[in-house]
Order: structure tokens, then sequence, then C-alpha cells
């Protein structure tokens, strides 16, 4: 083998190695496997589109502007970088596919591995000649920083949305984290420190954080996990006991029967008992991952989603409306749905 290939290979794996081996870390360290691999796949492939639409729009940029490589590296490149990275967990966010912190860094931290790496993989077929110490820099500084800032997006964003009923809407909590992921990219371009020296800091930081949320959040997970299941299990006892109309959850439905027919409300008594016993399906799935066992929903899982979809319909708005007291609502509710779906 030659020098030159071997120089190849030595710094294709100082760019590119250092931040996939970071990525499954956090992979591995998440005890209730709440990210399949497959969604951080997708999560590398939407780091790899932010990098191509970054660089068009630089691009433009530099031809459109008199602006100096110094600016654009300093103030442009990050709020264009970061915002281009934070599409993608906006639209997992909003869709209730991200239940925890965990998750939310985890892919989080994928995005911008995604991104780093296919700023790597560019810069290797066009700048051949940097020296091994660079692609050092690149591999553990540049690349570590380009996930970690989209892994502290991820995060706030997450955070703040859980509280966002009205004095925090969405768009703050979004907003709130891409002020910080831009200030983080900012700085780190303005070479406040020596390269060696930023590169270390982050190297000390970062997986400190992340270990930190990564403890806070499975703490989340297991007193969620613990009331989540006594409460669904009392539920579903109250809806399954012979006489139901003994029970508050019954009495309410029987005074439903003033205001709705009694086919309705029958399709309510079902769907609540649906929701009760998928909820609790998914936080059993849960406990099994965390104890070791790789647990899939069963065959039956998408006739029950269906089948509440249907009563939904049948129930109609008003209906929905009247179940309200027994309805989480939450967007957490919404993620064990997804959950059972994968």
């Amino acid at each position: 083998m030659s020098a030159d290939l071997i120089n190849t290979f030595a710094h294709a794996a100082a760019a590119l190695v250092p931040v996939s081996v970071f990525l499954g870390s956090l992979v591995l360290l998440d005890s209730y496997k709440l990210v399949r691999p497959r969604w951080v796949g997708y999560a590398l492939l939407a780091g790899a589109g932010a990098a191509f639409a970054s660089y068009l729009i630089q691009t433009q940029v530099i031809a459109g502007t008199a602006i100096d490589f110094a600016d654009l590296s300093r103030y442009v490149a990050p709020l264009v970088e970061e915002a281009a990275k934070a599409i993608f967990i906006v639209l997992l966010i909003r869709s209730h596919r991200v239940g925890f912190q965990v998750d939310a860094a985890i892919l989080g931290f994928a995005v911008g591995t995604g991104f780093a790496l296919s700023e790597n993989l560019y810069y290797l077929a066009t700048h051949s000649g940097m020296s091994l110490f660079t692609w050092l820099l690149r591999g553990l500084g540049t690349a570590m920083m380009h996930g970690g800032t989209t892994c502290l997006f991820a995060i706030i964003a997450k955070t703040l949305s859980e509280r966002a009923i009205t004095p925090r809407p969405f768009f703050v909590a979004v907003c709130t984290g891409l002020v910080v992921a831009y200030a983080v990219h900012s700085a780190f371009n303005h070479f406040i420190l020596p390269p060696l020296a930023m590169t270390a800091l982050i190297l000390g930081v970062l997986p400190v954080l992340i270990v930190i949320v990564f403890q806070q959040s499975e703490k989340m997970t297991r007193g969620w996990l613990g009331t989540g299941f006594d409460t669904d299990q009392d539920l579903l006892a109250a809806l399954t006991f012979d006489d139901v109309s003994s029970n508050p959850v019954g009495k309410y439905l029987q005074n439903l029967r003033d205001h709705f027919p009694g086919e309705v409300v029958a399709d309510m008594l079902c769907l609540l008992r649906l929701r009760a016993e998928l909820a609790i399906k998914a936080k059993g799935i849960l406990m099994m991952r965390e104890a070791g066992y790789r647990v899939e929903p069963g065959d039956d899982v998408q006739g029950m989603l269906d089948e509440i979809e249907y009563l939904k319909k049948s129930i109609g708005p008003t209906g929905m409306l009247a179940l309200t007291p027994f309805l989480d609502g939450s967007a957490r509710e919404s993620w064990q749905i997804h959950l059972l779906k994968t």
C-alpha cells in the first residue's frame, strides 16, 4: 500500500470517525431504545441535505454581496447552517415523533453528524493537501461542534415546547434553541481560542452535557412510566368492570346519554378502552426494552389504531370534546402512538 493511500485513509478516519463513534455511543446509551436506527439514518440524510442547501445559499450570498470570507464565516454561515439543520428537528417535534430529551439529543446530534460528514467529505475531495493534524481538528472540533449545536437546539426546543401552553408558544422555543446554537457556532468560528484549545473545550464540555441530559431524561422517563402505567391501568379497570355505571368513569358516560345517542356513548366507551390498552402496551414495551428485551408491537396494534380512527369519526368533534377529561391530549400521548407504529 502506497504512502499516499495510507495518508488518504488516515485523513478520512480523522475527519469522519470521531463524530460517527460519538453518535453510535449516544444510541447505545439510550437504554429505552427510543430512537430506531432508521430514524437515525433519516436524520443523517437530513443533515447531509442541510449541508448541501447551506452550500448553495452561501454561494449565492458570496456572489450577490461584497461580504468578505471572515464575516461570512462568523455571522452568515452559522445562521444559515443552524437554521438548515434545525428544520428536520422542528418537523419531528411538531409531528410528535420526539418523546423525551434523550431522543431529541440523539436525533439532533445525528442531524449535525450528517452535516459534518458531508462537509468533511467535500473538503477531503477538494483539499487533499491539508495535514493530518488539520483533519484531526476538523474531525474532533468542527464535526463535534456541528453535532453539538444541533443537539443543543433539539434539547432546548423539546424542553421549552413541552411548556408551550400559552405564554411560551412553540416558535419561541424554536427561536431560543436557534439563538443558542447560533451563538455557540459563531463563537467557534470567531476563533476566540486557538483551534487546539477550542477542540479540547468541545471534547470536555459536550460529553458532560450529554450525560447530564441522559440522566435527567431517563429519570423523567421512569417517573412518567410509573405514574402513567398506574393511571392507565386504573382507567382500564374502571372501563372493564362488570358494573361500569358504579364508578366515576361510568357515571360520567351515563350522564352523557342526556346529550348523545346511546350508540355514540357506547363508541366512547370502546374508544377509551382501546386508548388505555394501547397506552399500557406502549409503556410495557419501553419497560421491556430497559430490561434488555427486544420487544416489538403486536400484529393487533394496527387494527386497534384503525378502529380508534373509525370511532373518532363516529363520535364526532363534539363527542370527542366531551371526552376531554379522560384524554391526555399531550404530545407525549401522540408520541406513544408513533412508538407503536414503528
